[in-house]
């Protein structure tokens, strides 16, 4: 989804190429990520080659948005117990 978010869309070379997992996981996440429609994925052919190119949704944006918030204050937390002697 990081790497989805800051594209319009994507090609799953492009995606792979750009993670380090196997196309068997990438292809893997992608069904999840599509089962909850975070992403849509379109299949199509490039010449004689098959062509899966994803796109994130708006509710996939908003899901990648409240992660990010959701992590960004369980890090301030940390960071001020840490200060404050609590861990």
């Amino acid at each position: 989804m990081s790497l989805l978010i800051n594209v319009k869309s994507a090609e799953f070379s492009f995606l792979l190429e750009n993670i380090s997992t196997t196309k068997g996981n990438l292809s893997f996440q992608l069904t999840k990520l599509k089962e909850v429609d975070y992403i849509e994925v379109k299949k199509s052919f490039k010449g004689n080659y098959p062509l899966t190119t994803c796109k994130v949704t708006q509710k996939g944006i908003d899901a990648y948005e409240i992660y990010v918030k959701t992590i960004e204050e369980y890090f301030k937390e940390f960071k001020n117990n840490k200060l404050d002697g609590r861990l």
